[in-house]
Order: C-alpha cells, then structure tokens, then sequence
C-alpha cells in the first residue's frame, strides 16, 4: 500500500512516517509540507492513500481533498488534533480520521480500513470501465474518493476541456474525468450533445438561444452558462439546433 504524508509539522510527520514504517506491506512514497505540495506529490505518485493533516499552510486539509477528489483516486485518512473536524471530513467521504497524537493501536485501526476500502475498489474497478454502451447510451465510469462512479451521457448538460481532462457538467455536480475531447466526439456521435468548440460540448436541449452578433455565435443555456461557439463550428451548430426547435436571437444594434 503506498502512502503519501501530508504534513507540516516536522516531528508529527518523522512520527507517522516511523509508525507507519513499523507495518508490513506499508511503503512512503513521498512527504509533504502543505496542501499544494500534498496535491502535486498525489499527481506525480500515484499513491493508495494520503494521510493529511487539516490544519497546514497553502490551503487547508479540507481544501486539499476536494483537489485531490477531482485529480486521483487515493483515499483520505485525515490526522488532526481538532476532533469538530470530523463531520467534514466523513462527508467528503474520507476513509477515516484520526486524532493527534497517533497511536498505534488506532493507526493500526486506519490502516485495517484503507485496506478493506482498496479492496472493495479493486472489485469494483473490475466491473467495466471507461465508456460503457447500453439501450440508453454511451456512459463513463469517473473516478471519485468514493470509488468509481458511472455518469450517463444522458445526464451530462455540458462538457468543457481542461487540459487532458474534461468536467462533465450535470444537473447534480461535476465531475472530472480523463479523455481527450477528440475522443468524447466519436464517442457522442449520434447523441444530443454537440461540441460547439474545440474545448466545449453542451446538450442540444438546454439551449435555450442561439445569440448572433456579426461573426460572433454564442449559446445560452437553460441553467445561465452562456457558451461561445466556435468559428468552424457554427454552421453545424446552427443546422443542430435550429433542427431542434431552438430560435435565433439577434442583439438590438447598438
């Protein structure tokens, strides 16, 4: 099981790295002062699990879960010496907590529990993966802390790149998810979302306008989002949507 430490104080983290060191089958691969560290070391490492304090310097413990929540897959085990912490820690779905100063008895406890969750995520991550086709389209399976979840493309209102991710945008939150953009269009192909741009798809009925000034195009969405339309995408976006029922709003001159 390979641990990533998240801690800015020296001797509480020589003293977790030491207990955590005593176990079989427990390797450190890496150490961090504060949550922007935390969150970089978790990208590059790839570790099962993160140890994190909550009270550290560049943002806090709880901050750093939510990024490492869109960015990887590891679990959290929060360490603290503030016990009101808690209740935000279990709603972010951290496998445990675990107040300051560790003992070995509950660290033993912690460790027994990230195991059983590693492997109730194996099962899982066993099941399919990636993008799954059925009678109601295609699916992703989006890494979350909770484990892996499976958001239908029917559920999506829209789409936007980051980087070599994309956040899928629903009704309920969003979610980060690795692909490239060139694959989601042939995996959308003969769906209701249309890419609009080259970092952008959204769902053809939660248009709510078309907006045309000049050269420029823009979308309107049912939720407010408002969506620039690219140059070389115009013409299919408009046969799309216009198709759909959707009218064409020209602003007022000026």
């Amino acid at each position: 099981m390979k641990i990533l430490i998240a801690e800015d104080e020296p001797l509480a983290r020589a003293l977790l790295r030491a207990l955590l060191e005593e176990t079989e089958g427990v390797e450190i691969v890496g150490e961090a002062e504060d949550a922007g560290q935390a969150v970089a070391l978790a990208d590059r490492l790839h570790p099962d699990a993160v140890f994190l304090d909550i009270d550290m310097p560049g943002g806090n413990g709880i901050n750093a879960a939510h990024a490492l929540q869109q960015r990887c897959s590891a679990e959290i085990v929060f360490v603290t010496a503030h016990e009101p912490h808690a209740v935000d820690a279990f709603e972010l779905g951290a496998a445990d907590y675990v107040l300051k100063p560790v003992r070995r008895p509950r660290l033993a406890k912690a460790l027994d529990r990230l195991r059983a969750r590693l492997h109730d995520r194996q099962a899982t991550e066993a099941e399919p993966q990636g993008t799954a086709e059925d009678s109601a389209g295609p699916a992703f399976w989006v890494r979350t802390l909770r484990g892996r979840v499976r958001v239908d493309a029917s559920d999506i209102l829209r789409i936007e790149a980051a980087r070599d991710h994309v956040y899928f945008h629903t009704a309920e939150r969003s979610y980060l998810h690795r692909i490239t953009m060139d694959e989601l269009e042939e995996k959308l192909r003969g769906t209701d979302m249309v890419r609009v741009q080259r970092s952008a798809f959204v769902r053809l009925d939660k248009v709510r306008a078309i907006v045309r000034k000049g050269k420029s195009m823009r979308l309107e969405l049912e939720d407010g989002t408002v969506v620039r339309v690219g140059p070389h995408y115009q013409a299919r976006t408009l046969a799309a949507l216009t198709a759909s029922g959707v009218e064409e709003r020209r602003p007022p001159l000026d």
